[in-house]
C-alpha cells in the first residue's frame, strides 16, 4: 500500500512539474524528422499480462519494423533528439502516466517486450522468455528504474539483468525504492546513463 500510494502521488506530481517539458520535447522530435512524438509499445507487466508502455520516440519512424531487441550504445537507429533524451532519461517521461494507471511502479524490473530478443555475439538471437530467471521477474509490477537499469550497463547480457531483478525482487522495501529513485534522480540531473557505470 506504502510503495502504491507513493508511485501515484510522485507520478501524479511528476506529470504536472513535466508539462512544459512535454512541449518542448514533441517540439524537438517534430523538427528533426516530422515523424511521431510518441512510441506506444506492448510490454509485459506484472503476471504477465501485457499493457501499452509509453515513450517519446527516440529511434528513427521505421526502427520498429525491425525485429525488437534493445538498443545498444552506438545504435544507428537512435537520432540525435533521440541521443539527449536517452542520456538524460527523458525519454521515458511518458511511462510516468503508466505508474499513474498502474501499469508500473517507480521500482522494478524493466518492462520487457512480448517476444524481445538478445543478439549474442556471433549473430545468435535469443528469446528472452528462454533465459533463466525471465517469468520470475513478473512476480512484481515492472519499473522505471531498479537494480539492472542502475547497475547494469546496456549492453549487459540479460542473464545478468535478470539475476539483479532476481535480487530487486527477493529483497524488495520502500527503503531500497527510495534509495534507487534517489540514485536515478541523481543520474537524470548530470545525464550520465549512458555513462553511469563509469561515475557510479
Amino acid at each position: 500500500m506504502l510503495k502504491r500510494t507513493f508511485d501515484v502521488a510522485l507520478s501524479g506530481a511528476g506529470l504536472v512539474i513535466s508539462a512544459p517539458l512535454w512541449l518542448l520535447i514533441a517540439v524537438a522530435i517534430k523538427i528533426e524528422d516530422g515523424g511521431p512524438v510518441l512510441f506506444p509499445q506492448d510490454r509485459v507487466g506484472i503476471g504477465g499480462v501485457t499493457f501499452r508502455a509509453l515513450k517519446f520516440r527516440s529511434m528513427v519512424p521505421h526502427a520498429w519494423t525491425l525485429p525488437p531487441h534493445q538498443a545498444g550504445e552506438d545504435d544507428p537507429r537512435v537520432t540525435r533528439i533521440g541521443r539527449l533524451l536517452r542520456a538524460t532519461a527523458m525519454d521515458e517521461l511518458p511511462q510516468l502516466y503508466n505508474i499513474f494507471r498502474g501499469d508500473m511502479s517507480f521500482v522494478g524490473p524493466r518492462p520487457l517486450m512480448p517476444g524481445e530478443i538478445e543478439v549474442r555475439g556471433r549473430g545468435e538471437l535469443v528469446r528472452l522468455d528462454s533465459i533463466r530467471g525471465y517469468a520470475a521477474r513478473h512476480s512484481v509490477r515492472p519499473g522505471l528504474t531498479g537494480l539492472s537499469q542502475v547497475y547494469a550497463p546496456r549492453d549487459t547480457p540479460r542473464a545478468r539483468k535478470f539475476r539483479l531483478d532476481a535480487i530487486y525482487v527477493k529483497n524488495a522495501s520502500f527503503c531500497l525504492d527510495l534509495f534507487l529513485v534517489a540514485v536515478s534522480f541523481w543520474i537524470t540531473f548530470r545525464g550520465r546513463w549512458e555513462l553511469r557505470m563509469r561515475k557510479l
